[in-house]
């Protein structure tokens, strides 16, 4: 590494340790000596203790290990170890409140002298391999301290009848995020869940495998103190058929009526927050239940828990439908805490972190409200004892559901088609996704599309792909697979294929299996060496690559610029879903559209032929047919449209007469004028694909543009 690039690295961490380590003090400033120093119960700690454990942990892990090293107070090395057995003795958890010295004010001074000396050890050079990671590794068990500092001060704060507050505002990053209502179902199948490899994890995280799920349905929204209410209105905590036998148990034992810090006043419910005791708001998740409290609450629901694969799996594949995923409660699972199959802890001291506390205890997905900004991801794993509640702790719901019948993929897809239309139309104004433009007919108009004189970007994009293509291809790697992403008829495809002969595999990913089937049919029969593995499905919800498809470099390719129809959170959520479901190193090759004068535009959206009006009006003829619907396909006209404010064109449908259509027994009534939001083509510059991509976790190694009018290709690295 040169010299430079090694200044850099240092630079970067060390802004990145002063950031992380500046954030416990900023949540201890204003406190008291006396707030810092009790402990309300054996699960807490005090927060003078939080403030100089997470200092220990530097100064034990990494420079503890350095020759000749001297300790600040060796005997710190007692105080503040948590449950290290291989680092010698330490005060038990119950007692640690007892610990009148070190006072305050010598513990921020062993805090700020760890921090110097630790920035001192930075200063030598980016710390690389094990060292890397201990690094890592003690900036996000900071992180865990800084949300265990609130919870544990909360539980403090609770324990006072002045019901002190602790701020003047509940110290999070975001509101939390309004309701969506509904639940989506997921197919299940054999899924892949754990951390791929990319980026920081905990050892419990991984390795990454696969699981078999049945079909299921994950709630939108979390259950809310509305509904929870609803459930002691019922009798909840007194009804012990809801309850598995331990948590009756506790529920009698410890005198139990309602979630932690609830309490019925005379003006209703109260809670113990951070900033006082508050009203309950009944819209908002509920919070501090243990999963005994939870599955309860699922029981008498009718519903249940997910596991923690369902949840996961859930999350990345439709990160956009879910309020408050992340950054709001922990969610319960109904899965025990136990290592994945193939899991070895972190080698040395740190293989104490997490495996042995595998048993007993059950896991917990997301992050909370509390959780500090970068430390939550999909795979992450949250651990608690089932009656434990003073974490900020919630619970959304699952479903199971029934399988599709086994001849349904072609009933699936008009299931499928039939629930979005209806979706689109009853809101307002009305839309329909783009992606159902594509059975047989639509994929034959779009083809025709292509060849029109007034339609630039296919010729334009292909020429530039022949010009690109074999400088891009060499960095593909022998036996790589190529996977594109709604595929279509798979005529630019060639072009990359040709440039990279030694490809393993090819998997095109398309929603029509007519269109796809076809496709594939052509391609195996022009590359007979080439192994040619078709997936039906929807690239905007990933599913898992098909096997036998060989372990060379993933290198995805979306064409088209069709990233350009997705709006802008879906194109980062597909991005990010690309990333992990194609792995670590995989590349991209990504086709965008330019922005250009709105006349050229609207022309090759508007052509004078009317090949793109009859492609539009194919969607209400498809869903005559499939769904029996009742459009008057004469009485709707096309409508191109450039959003400046935007950057897109728009396609509309426009009604020219008031009227009403029936779907599946749904009436839905058009005005004269009103119209259908078909699709959404987004323009791009150079340096919003750069942003797109930088926010979906790629880097962008290439970007060549065309010449006018403008199309370009954009080679993005994992």
């Amino acid at each position: 590494m040169s010299a430079p690039m090694r200044a850099s690295a240092t630079d970067a961490r060390l802004e990145e340790f002063r950031r992380v380590r500046s954030a416990m003090p900023a949540l201890a400033w204003g406190l008291s000596p006396e707030d810092l120093s009790a402990q309300s119960m054996p699960d807490c700690s005090p927060g003078k203790w939080h403030l100089a454990h997470t200092s220990w942990f530097f100064e034990a892990m990494i420079l503890g290990a350095e020759a000749g090293y001297a300790p600040v107070d060796p005997r710190f090395q007692t105080l503040f170890n948590s449950y290290y057995e291989a680092l010698g003795e330490r005060v038990e958890r119950r007692d640690r409140g007892l610990m009148t010295r070190p006072s305050l004010e010598e513990v921020l001074a062993y805090r700020r002298e760890i921090d110097r000396r630790m920035e001192r050890w930075l200063e030598r050079g980016a710390p690389e391999g094990r060292d890397a990671y201990l690094f890592t590794l003690g900036l996000h068990h900071d992180q865990q301290h800084q949300e265990l500092f609130l919870m544990d001060l909360l539980n403090l704060m609770s324990r006072s009848p002045l019901d002190p507050a602790a701020y003047d505002e509940e110290p999070r990053r975001a509101p939390s995020q309004a309701p969506r209502g509904g639940m989506s179902r997921f197919e299940g199948g054999l899924v892949q869940i754990g951390h791929d490899g990319g980026g920081f994890a905990f050892d419990n995280e991984g390795p990454a495998h696969r699981q078999w799920l049945e079909p299921y349905g994950l709630d939108h929204d979390l259950v809310s103190n509305g509904d929870w209410m609803a459930f002691i209105e019922d009798g909840g905590y007194a009804r012990a058929e809801l309850w598995l036998s331990d948590g009756w148990a506790t529920v009698r034992g410890e005198g139990w009526t309602a979630p932690l810090y609830w309490r019925r006043e005379e003006g209703g419910w109260t809670t113990m927050t951070l900033t006082g005791r508050r009203a309950v708001e009944g819209a908002a998740p509920v919070r501090h239940v243990s999963f005994y409290e939870a599955d309860a609450y699922a029981r008498w629901a009718g519903r249940r828990l997910p596991t923690e694969a369902e949840w996961e799996h859930a999350v990345r594949c439709r990160p956009e439908v879910f309020s408050n995923a992340f950054g709001e409660v922990w969610q319960w699972t109904s899965s025990g805490y136990a290592p994945y199959r193939g899991f070895r802890p972190t080698e040395g001291t740190a293989s104490e972190y997490n495996g042995k506390f595998m048993a007993n205890q059950m896991v917990l997905r997301g992050s909370s409200w509390a959780t500090p900004e970068g430390h939550g991801r999909a795979s992450y794993r949250n651990f608690f004892y089932p009656h434990q509640r003073w974490a900020f702790m919630g619970l959304r719901l699952a479903s199971d559901l029934p399988a599709p019948p086994a001849r349904a993929s072609k009933d699936g897809e008009t299931a499928r088609f039939r629930r979005d239309l209806l979706a689109g139309l009853t809101r307002s104004p009305k839309t329909a996704s783009p992606k159902w433009f594509y059975d047989a007919e639509g994929s034959e108009l779009f083809e025709s599309i292509t060849r029109l004189p007034e339609y630039y970007p296919t010729r334009q994009e292909a020429a530039l792909l022949r010009r690109v293509a074999p400088d891009w291809a060499s960095r593909f790697g022998a036996g790589a697979v190529l996977v594109e992403f709604g595929s279509g008829a798979s005529e630019k495809t060639r072009i990359v294929l040709d440039a990279a002969p030694d490809l393993a595999a090819y998997v095109p990913i398309d929603i029509s299996a007519d269109a796809l089937n076809a496709a594939a049919r052509r391609i195996d029969a022009s590359y007979p060496g080439l192994k040619v593995a078709p997936l039906v499905g929807d690239f905007l919800h990933m599913a898992a690559l098909p096997e036998g498809i060989g372990h060379g470099r993933r290198v995805g390719f979306f064409p088209g610029s069709t990233i350009g129809n997705l709006e802008p959170a879906e194109a980062e959520a597909f991005l990010t879903a690309a990333r992990r479901q194609l792995g670590r190193g995989a590349l991209f090759i990504l086709g965008v559209d330019l922005v250009k004068a709105p006349e050229v535009l609207t022309a090759a959206y508007d052509d004078s032929a009317g090949v793109t009006a009859a492609f539009n009006r194919n969607l209400l003829v498809r869903a005559n047919r499939e769904l029996k619907a009742g459009f008057d396909i004469d009485s709707f006209v096309h409508r191109a449209v450039w959003n400046a404010e935007a950057s897109r064109m728009e396609m509309h449908l426009q009604a020219t007469r008031d009227m009403e259509v029936e779907i599946d027994g749904r009436v839905i009534a058009f005005r004269e004028g009103e119209t259908i939001h078909t699709e959404n083509s987004r323009k791009f510059t150079e340096t919003t694909v750069r942003e797109l991509a930088s926010a979906s976790g790629w880097t962008v190694a290439a970007f060549e543009a065309g010449p006018e009018p403008s199309v370009a290709l954009a080679l993005l690295e994992a």
